[in-house]
């Protein structure tokens, strides 16, 4: 369930940073209220999820697939050119957001006996 959370929560900053750039600076009301809708939902997802996932990886989950979303958003829209290279660039991106799902994460008692 915290995996779901964490992938929720990085679509919502994708939604978040697209409605920041429609915002034009705060000067527009309904991407403003997008922004901060979005943002809100998105951090309450990113600290639930930490209680399951540790900060690091799911921050660098969280950050990652939400950038690569928002780039992917603006290829699709027209807001940024679409090259051979940022998509394989974004692929790298994923790849590393699934390598972190997929790699193995210490079992919580062994957690608690390092800290």
């Amino acid at each position: 369930m915290a995996w779901t959370i964490l992938l929720a929560s990085a679509v919502l900053e994708a939604v978040w940073a697209t409605a920041l750039g429609e915002s034009h600076g705060f000067t527009r009301p309904a991407p403003t209220l997008v922004f901060l809708v979005a943002l809100a939902l998105s951090m309450a997802g990113l600290g639930r999820a930490t209680r399951e996932i540790p900060l690091g990886t799911a921050y660098a989950v969280w950050t990652g697939t939400g950038a690569a979303l928002t780039v992917g958003v603006a290829m699709v829209t027209g807001g940024e050119e679409v090259s051979p290279l940022k998509i394989l660039f974004l692929l790298g991106i994923i790849g590393a957001v699934i390598g972190l799902k997929l790699a193995p994460s210490p079992s919580p008692s062994a957690e608690s006996e390092a800290g």
